[in-house]
């Protein structure tokens, strides 16, 4: 993984956020954290407004390049820039790296949404346009946002949190019952059994809550149903426009290949 510490600088960001949500602080403080917060999304709102219809692909930042996920997602990423959607992922290495580096490689957008931590991995260098964020929840709000769909692939406790937080906002009526596609469906298949058996059988999510997803692990099918859903309830509109100072033109990563 292509990894680094940052400066003291970083790691008194990320105290600084332990602090805001530890509880309340003094009143002066906590407006100046959410103004900053407030910048933070207006970053976010300025940079991404213009990426086009986007898919978010989410998934562990842990798996090399020889790895089967990561040429899965490589493929998927390839496969969507070819159905002309932007493909969006959190930025890294691993599936996240993958997913761009396919988009790249078939001459589509390639966006991220990095986090900075103290010890994080850099932005990888498949990337049209980036932007870095302090706070995970924002973060998470650009990645939803500006989504048409949401392929989840193999990944740790952020993948986890990122499918269930989207199932919700589904389930609530928060978002638009957009396609969720996991893939991977062996290393997710004690999941599976437990959303679609346990939950169910207890109660705790409704029958149809457990279809919410479809599970395949062939691109093809992912992109085909995610393709299919885009063209029948949405306008999409690639027409790049000017406003404030924005532009939907890519900026090349440094380094980027």
């Amino acid at each position: 993984m292509n990894i680094s510490c940052k400066s003291p600088r970083d790691e008194k960001r990320t105290l600084e956020e332990r602090f805001f949500l530890s509880g309340p602080g003094k009143r002066a403080a906590e407006l100046i954290r959410a103004g900053r917060i407030f910048a933070e999304f207006l970053k976010g709102f300025r940079r991404l407004h213009f990426v086009g219809p986007c898919v978010t692909v989410f998934g562990s930042a842990r798996f090399p390049e020889d790895h089967v996920y990561y040429q899965l997602a490589r493929e998927v990423g390839g496969q969507l820039a070819n159905a002309g959607f932007t493909v969006m992922t959190g930025g890294g290495p691993g599936v996240m790296e993958a997913a761009n580096r396919g988009a790249r490689e078939a001459g589509g957008r390639s966006i991220g949404c990095n986090i900075e931590l103290p010890c994080e991995q850099e932005p990888n260098p498949y990337l049209d346009e980036w932007v870095e964020f302090d706070h995970f929840f924002v973060r998470k709000v650009m990645l939803v946002k500006y989504s048409y769909a949401f392929v989840v692939m193999p990944g740790g406790f952020g993948t986890m949190d990122e499918i269930f937080e989207t199932l919700t906002l589904v389930q609530t009526g928060k978002i638009l019952d957009l396609p969720v596609v996991v893939m991977g469906s062996e290393y997710w298949s004690e999941m599976i059994d437990f959303v679609s058996g346990t939950m169910v059988r207890e109660g705790t999510i409704s029958p149809e809550d457990a279809e919410r997803w479809t599970i395949t692990d062939s691109p093809e099918e992912a992109v085909s149903a995610i393709a299919r859903e885009a063209s029948t309830r949405f306008h999409l509109n690639l027409k790049p426009r000017w406003i404030l100072g924005e532009s939907g033109r890519p900026r090349r990563a440094a380094g980027a290949k």
